[in-house]
């Protein structure tokens, strides 16, 4: 039973009008030109713009971390001798002041759920539980053929489940084997029997690099996403982050399956993974897009007011069509479509839904003026215009404030420095 104190936002504009917006429990029970509420907490909403919050969907939220560190180098070399020698040594304690800072950074550029994949799942968990933060928790699995591993992965599966239990339904449990060049073909189909069982997510990096297309055929004889077909192992639980070296047959199967698919613009286009991801291609064909930042370490910050930018100008260059990716289908990936593909009934502005909410400064010079409130938010704004944010009924961000800020930045900026003195590449400041 959620005892909160209803919240009335008085004064708002939303959706072209001024209205009232009133927040009982953890949803939006009423909306209307002028509502009374004694017992409530107002916001005073003159000036401000409301929006539904944006579904991050796919990042590694404790790698904020790594923000700045091994940027400008190949794939391999970034992962080999940056990235993985550190992440060898991250403590639960690293991973849950990452997430924290994660979470602060999301709720103060108007994200409200996200879909996350790393080590330590407790931790990450933890770190959301705290963080007042919603979102779905990935249990990585990574055998690389060793079924020794393998099993352990198997049965952690099971174990996360029921640890996963401790938490609020703003943490919703998820598996995510890493990759189909780093888990196994037997391991891909107990992922799917898992989900089939048990109705959770799964979170799969697939066809990121040409380099793991040409590997993979050279290996099974067939492009990734036939692969996983042949395997029995994709299904509409399955979310493919990446999703970028695609043919139509792919498309197909993926559109058949119901999985869903997540763009990542900035990390696609900082590794050099590709420009060609097939958004309105997918849609027309059915297929659920969200939009997601990656990893700090590969996309340097998670403001999704950003992706949406890159999103929608990286579809129009590189077809040479500035009708393509328009925002209206942009906004709605981030938005709604995101929180529909996590299975969380947010990411819309009604009455009944999660108060998963965002205020805007409506006179910020990169929203005035305001002839087409989409274009603004997906071409000119970006997290600096958030003013409020509110996450399942509970104010996280005020006035571009939120409470214990100063001390989430300052723990996990000592650990972050304390991790690549110790284990890191030395580098030129």
């Amino acid at each position: 039973m959620n005892h909160m104190r209803p919240i009335l936002i008085r004064q708002v504009l939303a959706a072209g009008k001024k209205t009232d917006i009133l927040i009982e429990g953890n949803r939006i029970s009423c909306m209307g030109p002028s509502i009374e509420a004694p017992n409530a907490e107002i916001i005073d909403g003159r000036g401000l713009i409301a929006v539904p919050g944006m579904a991050n969907l796919h990042t590694h939220a404790a790698m904020t971390l790594f923000r700045g560190y091994g940027d400008d180098l190949p794939l391999f070399d970034w992962l080999n001798n940056y990235i993985w020698p550190v992440e060898a040594h991250l403590t639960e304690e690293d991973v849950y002041w990452g997430v924290r800072l994660a979470c602060l950074e999301m709720a103060m550029t108007g994200t409200t759920c996200f879909l996350d994949m790393y080590s330590f799942p407790l931790a990450t968990a933890q770190a959301v539980e705290d963080s007042g933060m919603r979102a779905v928790v990935s249990y990585t699995l990574f055998d690389q053929g060793n079924e020794e591993r393998a099993q352990l992965d198997r049965e952690n599966s099971y174990r996360y489940l029921k640890d996963f239990e401790r938490f609020s339904d703003r943490v919703v449990y998820s598996i995510g084997p890493h990759a189909i060049y780093t888990v196994s073909g037997e391991q891909l189909r107990f992922c799917k029997e898992f989900a089939d069982e048990t109705g959770v997510l799964v979170h799969l990096h697939l066809s990121e690099t040409e380099k793991e297309i040409k590997d993979s055929i050279e290996q099974y004889g067939l492009r990734p996403v036939h692969y996983l077909k042949k395997l029995g192992a994709i299904s509409n639980h399955f979310i493919l982050a990446h999703s970028l070296h695609l043919d139509e047959s792919e498309l197909e199967i993926i559109a058949t399956s119901g999985a869903a698919t997540v763009h990542n613009p900035a990390s696609n286009m900082k590794l050099a993974s590709g420009t060609h991801f097939l958004f309105d291609k997918m849609r027309s064909m059915g297929i659920p897009v969200g939009i997601g930042t990656d990893g700090c370490s590969s996309s340097n910050n998670l403001d999704m007011f950003i992706a949406m930018r890159l999103a929608a100008l990286l579809g129009k260059a590189w077809q040479g069509d500035p009708t393509a990716t328009k925002a209206e289908d942009i906004y709605n990936a981030a938005t709604v479509d995101g929180y529909r593909i996590l299975g969380i009934d947010g990411g819309r502005l009604e009455e009944g839904a999660l108060a998963d909410i965002v205020l805007l400064k409506a006179n910020k010079p990169t929203m005035v003026p305001c002839h087409n409130l989409v274009s603004n938010l997906v071409y000119s704004a970006d997290g600096s215009v958030v003013d409020t944010t509110i996450v399942n009924g509970k104010v996280l961000v005020r006035q571009g404030k939120a409470e214990g800020a100063d001390s989430v930045i300052e723990e996990a900026a000592k650990r972050a420095y304390k991790l690549i003195d110790k284990y890191g590449v030395k580098q030129k400041a």
